[in-house]
């Protein structure tokens, strides 16, 4: 059994979890956090036309997909000025990572780049400014092919658009464009896609439900597109108001009142649909053992076969910030889930801590 403290309260887990969660997940504290910022890594930014230290800021929110028998971690990093690209750590026991020296994916000059570069940014940065652009908080699926597919955040500094990229080996990859296409939703806020999947050993694959494949998205309320071919994706609207249809609302007097946002890809269960979601506590009418604004995750269930009715919802979360490393940081109080495998039969959840660094928990 694993010997590192426990990220669930006992009390939660004997009294309030129910057979569809998955709980019992432990913090391995004497590994964590297993990423930190490496100020020494740099490359040749194609828009900057200079050497870049990527990562020098902080790393975080990680993603993860197991190949060739090895864990692949692909994680947002930010340079000094705030810009973030997504990197890539290799492991072959899930806690120990060799980091890539370069980053995979980052802002170029192709089709994304006014969706992924400051609106008001020159070619040369201004030495001191802060930016907060670039590609976010990536999420990895396979494909029925095997093909690789991650959903992305790009930011170009004022509007955030949920964005999608395909590859064959988790180094090079396609930019294809906005998940929410057309002059209606070009200017729309959106983020953090996780798509409806099903485990086959060690792999997490895209599934469809009656003809379509699905994702949930957003990151106050959580909404749904749905697919035909995982390239083409059209929101559930509401065809009397003609607004998105909200799956999953933040609860008052909960760890979630303040918002909900996507985990990790949606696992299909015998129960039902599994979505691990993040969660923010409010400023008022919130859990009231949390400090604000704290970011901890839940778990919801949906319906198997109508993957946007709500079956059932858990009480209380089952990873908070309880370390120093997950309560400072760029961002305070924060344990951000977004990575999970199912690797040596354990399940690795992996997690941005304070916006600034990796963590994770294993459950046998």
């Amino acid at each position: 059994m694993l010997s590192n403290t426990a990220c669930y309260s006992p009390k939660i887990q004997e009294e309030q979890a129910e057979d569809w969660e998955l709980r019992g997940f432990v913090k391995m504290d004497s590994e964590n956090p297993i990423l930190s910022p490496s100020p020494e890594l740099s490359f040749y930014c194609p828009l900057n036309k200079r050497e870049v230290s990527w990562e020098a800021r902080n790393v975080l929110n990680p993603s993860a997909v197991v190949k060739d028998g090895k864990i692949f971690l692909l994680y947002r990093a930010q340079d000094m000025s705030g810009t973030s690209r997504i990197g890539l750590a290799i492991s072959e026991d899930g806690i120990h990572f060799e980091k890539n020296q370069t980053p995979v994916f980052y802002p170029d000059n192709d089709a994304s780049k006014s969706l992924e570069w400051h609106f008001a940014k020159n070619e040369m940065l201004v030495a001191g400014q802060d930016y907060f652009d670039g590609v976010e908080d990536p999420r990895i699926i396979e494909t029925e092919e095997g093909q690789y597919l991650m959903t992305y955040t790009a930011y170009d500094g004022q509007t955030a658009r949920l964005c999608f990229a395909t590859s064959y080996d988790l180094l090079h990859w396609a930019k294809m464009g906005s998940v929410l296409s057309g002059p209606e939703f070009e200017n729309t806020w959106s983020k953090s896609g996780a798509i409806l999947c099903r485990q086959d050993g060690n792999k997490i694959v895209a599934t469809k439900i009656e003809g379509h494949y699905w994702m949930y998205y957003g990151d106050t309320d959580l909404f749904m597109a749905r697919s035909t071919d995982l390239h083409h994706w059209t929101p559930l609207i509401d065809d009397e108001r003609g607004s998105r249809i909200s799956v999953l609302h933040p609860r008052a007097g909960f760890f979630d009142s303040r918002l909900v946002e996507p985990g990790p890809y949606a696992l299909i269960r015998n129960e039902g649909i599994l979505l691990i979601y993040n969660a923010s506590n409010a400023a008022n009418f919130n859990d009231p053992s949390l400090p604000k604004f704290t970011y901890a995750a839940g778990q919801a269930l949906f319906d198997r076969k109508a993957p946007f009715k709500l079956i059932n919802r858990a009480s209380d979360h089952f990873i908070h910030p309880d370390k120093e490393y997950e309560k400072v940081g760029e961002v305070n109080e924060v344990c951000f889930v977004e990575g999970m495998v199912y690797f040596n039969d354990k399940w690795f959840l992996y997690y941005g801590t304070a916006d600034s660094k990796i963590a994770v928990a294993i459950r046998e």
